[in-house]
Parts: structure tokens; sequence; C-alpha cells
């Protein structure tokens, strides 16, 4: 069996879901190609994603940790998209794997092969509460990669087949008080003046703007290093960065407490942190102030979340064929999962509630 996996790269979190299920689709005997795009300026080193190909494509700029919609217009290539999305040669695939991929989701639609979009974009063409998506975020997540089927990750299911998150394994997790920051979307001087005000606090902060490892007072500053990254992660006592999905998952599987900062302008990332916030499991900050971080910094431990190896259960039922039983595989999955208890608390409540307003309908229905 040869798949096709199409990976956004406008996010570390997009190629570190992909590599993850590359690396288990191999260890199930799947063949993998993989072309990634939106991408910008850099080749990143992905050993699991072999000799891959790499196109431009679609992609989206910020500036002062917001969206910045008029560089974003003008950088659009959409005539050059469509061209290379025309050339893409299909023929060799049995079926499409996309993380919110334009070029091969739209080639896979134009060549009929069977195509499955394995993202954190997919959770939000399903019924699940939202933030700031108004009409073009819901058009954009439905169309910019469409794919057949669709397998959301999320930190819930609210009812509907969506997956928990894909993530790495951790291991020698411990606490040495420090902090883990990492606010790519921040401008690097305005995130150190915010740190500096906290003295009694160590803080590790990794940012693209940052070429050596060196000291600022209470603030090592560390270039991107994905090992280096993982050894900080696994050894601090928090984690305080932007509202995407990859790193907060492994900030809660790992238990470390959880700030984030939504990029503004960027609906997911608006309604990551107001779920976050919801189930309990991160504290949030919408502005580069120092009082909600004082009153975090503060908070006790957090415990962790369990999850399941989503990417290995997925992987096998791709190679057996029964990846298509979504709803079955969403339960399987789900059962595995394991809360901190006060975040179960609030879980039980949400489903009383959906329980309470199924009798009701189950009621009305009854009565009409």
């Amino acid at each position: 069996m040869r798949v096709l996996y199409g990976v956004q790269g406008t996010g570390n979190g997009h190629i570190t879901r992909a590599r993850l299920m590359c690396k288990a689709l191999r260890n199930a005997g799947i063949k993998v190609d993989v072309i990634m795009s939106g991408r910008v300026g850099e080749r990143p080193d992905v050993p699991e994603f072999g000799d891959y190909k790499q196109y431009k494509g679609i992609t989206f700029y910020h500036s002062n940790g917001k969206i910045d919609r008029l560089k974003t217009a003008r950088e659009l290539s959409l005539g050059q998209a469509w061209r290379d999305m025309g050339k893409l040669n299909l023929d060799r695939y049995e079926m499409l794997i996309n993380d919110f991929e334009p070029l091969t989701a739209w080639a896979a639609k134009r060549h009929g092969l069977p195509s499955v979009s394995v993202s954190h974009q997919a959770a939000f063409t399903q019924n699940i509460p939202t933030r700031d998506m108004g009409t073009f975020n819901r058009l954009l997540a439905h169309h910019y990669a469409p794919c057949q089927h669709a397998l959301g990750v999320h930190w819930y299911h609210f009812q509907q087949e969506i997956l928990p998150p894909i993530i790495e394994p951790m291991e020698q997790v411990t606490s040495d008080g420090s902090i883990l920051v990492y606010l790519p979307f921040e401008e690097l001087q305005e995130v150190i003046f915010l740190l500096q005000r906290f003295s009694r606090y160590q803080f590790k902060c990794f940012h693209p703007a940052i070429k050596n490892k060196e000291q600022s007072d209470n603030v090592m500053l560390h270039p991107i290093d994905r090992r280096g990254f993982l050894k900080a992660l696994a050894g601090c006592s928090g984690v305080f960065c932007n509202a995407g999905f990859e790193l907060p998952s492994e900030a809660m599987a790992a238990g470390k407490k959880l700030l984030v900062k939504p990029l503004h302008g960027q609906f997911e990332q608006v309604t990551n942190a107001y779920t976050l916030q919801s189930l309990g499991l991160a504290s949030v900050l919408q502005s580069l102030e120092p009082f909600t971080v004082d009153a975090w910094l503060q908070q006790d431990q957090a415990e962790p979340v369990i999850f399941p190896d989503v990417s290995a259960f997925l992987a096998n039922r791709i190679k057996d064929g029964t990846w298509q039983d979504t709803e079955l595989l969403s339960q399987q999955l789900w059962q595995q999962v394991s809360y901190p208890s006060a975040t179960q608390l609030v879980i039980n409540d949400i489903e009383s509630g959906v329980e309470a307003e199924s009798t009701a309908l189950s009621k009305i229905r009854l009565t009409s």
C-alpha cells in the first residue's frame, strides 16, 4: 500500500503531527510519499518525511501577534498554486492523507483519489463550540483543503466523530521550576521585557529570531531546535505559548501548567484558547501584560492528561481498511483518555447537559 501525505508547512504543529503519522504508517508497512506547501524561505529537515517535495502553496503572514491580512493577500500566488496542483501525478497512490494542505487535497478531489483529512482544522467542520469563526473562516475550514472524510483532532470530542491529539510520548518528565516560553508570533524584545519583570523565575525562551543561545538576566534564549525544545519541555514546570494545538497538547500530556496567548485574527487560536479555558486546562492571556502572568506563575503544578497512541492506532486501521468507521474509531480512542479531576467534572456537566437536551427533544417529538 502506498499513500500520499499532504502537509501544511506554515506551523510546526502540522509538521509534528504528520511526522508522527508518517512514522506510524511506515511501521505498519505502508509506503508514504510527502508533499509540503506553505513553508516560505526554508526546507525543514524531517527524516520521517523522507525525500519529500515542497511547493510554495498558500501561506499566512503575521506581524506583532496578529494575522497580517494585507501581506497575506499581497503574497498570494493562486496561479502558481493551480499550476503546481495540476502537475501532481496521483496514479500510484491508493489514498491521500491530508493535514490542511490545499494542493494535494484539490488534486485528489479532481482525480477521484480517496482522501481523509487528519488535522485540527478538520475538527472545525464538525458541530463544536467556536469563537470568532464567521462565514469566511467556516468556508475556509470546509473548502481550503477539501477531503472526502474528516478526522479532526481536539482536546474533547463534543459528541462528534473527533479523535484525541496525536502527540509524541515523552520520557523522563521532571519539574525543575523553569518556564518554557514559545511565542513565535510575538516580537522577541517585548517577550523578553515581560519575562524579566519576574526575576524570581527562570525562563527558557525559544523564538525564530534567536540565532545563538545566550543568557539575558533570568531568561535563557534558545534558537529553534526540536531536540533541545523537547528536553526543555520535559523538564519545565509550565509552558507559556501561543494558542496553537500541538504544543498545548504535549504540555498537557506532560502535566505542565499552561498559559496561552491566542494569535489575534486567527479564529483557530481564539477558539483553542476559549476551549482550553472552558475545560479548565489552561489560563488565557489576551496581551503581553504582567498581571495574568503573575497569577499563573503562582498556580500549582498541573495534573497530566492521558492520551492514547492515536498515530499507531489510526495507521493500523488504515492498513486493514477499517478507518472509515469514524464513529467506532472515535469511541475506541476516547475510552482511553483520562483527564485531571477538575476537568472531568467540567466534562461531566457538559455531557449531562447534552443528555438533558436530548431527553427534552425526545419528549417534544413524542408529544408532537
